[in-house]
């Protein structure tokens, strides 16, 4: 009775029509709006829908598509590459979070340490984000040269040992690329560790130091846990961006020696352009649309898990 009577007490909720609709603005925000949604729906929007198409299809761009339904994922679910690339993908990831993922950190937390040039030393753990990634791998594949005389072989020739094949061996050939991708991606992190840092109220460390705190406490107690939302949100951002590793592999061991570096973004590569002229690009996009579809999912499960975590 309480539930009739408080429904009825309350008013309808009033219907906004198209004349009250552009007096409030709605018009004026739409038009300003508009640009927005046509670039989305012509280079997001549209490129997806379209390989989700393609992804059904038995095409090559150049003759015409035939309707094959789902045996392009039956194709790329039994390619003996599939495990083998989604291994690979695996253990790169795995690598530059052990790796990549505390260095950035470390480095911001001296360079807010230091009292003076802090902005030359945020200039050069910048500087290889600058760097064209083409550039930078190949000025790393001159470094990785196998020979005696390489740049890293010659270093290591100093203290007697050495000389080591970098790339052209199976079990140094995923360090050496992720060990490349650490230096050219732990800049633009650094710079978000830096500026999240300088939110952090000095009065908590204040209060630590009078608790007679040491550094490393200082570290635990309150820089970590006051980094605790960007911490997270840098670590999907890691894991997705390393899921979908395709420069290094391609350009420094094309996915060699013996499929080592062979990794799920390069065997898109190789369905698509991999071949003669008109590849397989239905198998490419139907990995790739998998790939996106894993990828959200993982996205949203984690943060659904670490929501409340980040909230606190």
């Amino acid at each position: 009775m309480k539930g009739i009577m408080s429904s009825l007490s309350t008013p309808p909720r009033k219907r906004v029509g198209p004349t009250s609709w552009v007096r409030g603005g709605g018009l004026s925000n739409l038009i300003f709006l508009l640009p927005t949604l046509v670039v989305f729906g012509v280079f997001s929007w549209y490129p997806i829908g379209r390989a989700v198409v393609m992804s059904l299809q038995q095409t090559n761009l150049v003759t015409a598509a035939q309707w094959v339904g789902l045996d392009n994922f039956r194709h790329v679910l039994t390619d003996p590459l599939l495990l083998t690339a989604l291994r690979n993908t695996g253990y790169f990831a795995l690598l530059a979070l052990i790796f990549g993922y505390p260095i950035p950190l470390v480095l911001a937390v001296l360079m807010s340490e230091v009292r003076r040039a802090r902005g030359l030393y945020s200039a050069l753990a910048y500087l290889p984000v600058v760097v064209p990634p083409v550039v930078a791998v190949l000025l790393w594949k001159f470094f990785y040269d196998a020979s005696p005389t390489g740049v890293f072989n010659t270093v290591l020739g100093w203290f007697g040992i050495g000389p080591y094949p970098w790339l052209q061996n199976e079990s140094t050939a995923m360090p050496s690329l992720v060990l490349e991708a650490t230096w050219a991606a732990a800049g633009g992190t650094v710079i978000i560790y830096l500026a999240a840092l300088t939110a952090i109220p000095p009065e908590l460390y204040d209060a630590a130091s009078v608790d007679g705190a040491s550094i490393w406490k200082k570290v635990w107690h309150v820089t970590l846990p006051q980094l605790r939302g960007v911490l997270l949100l840098t670590l999907i951002l890691q894991l997705i961006g390393t899921s979908q590793v395709f420069l290094e592999p391609y350009l420094f061991t094309g996915g060699g020696p013996s499929n080592s570096t062979m990794t799920i973004l390069l065997l898109i590569y190789n369905y698509a352009f991999g071949q003669s002229l008109g590849g397989d690009f239905g198998a490419a996009t139907a990995l790739s649309v998998m790939l996106a579809v894993v990828l959200g999912v993982l996205s949203a499960g984690y943060f659904r898990l670490t929501r409340s975590w980040a909230a606190s």
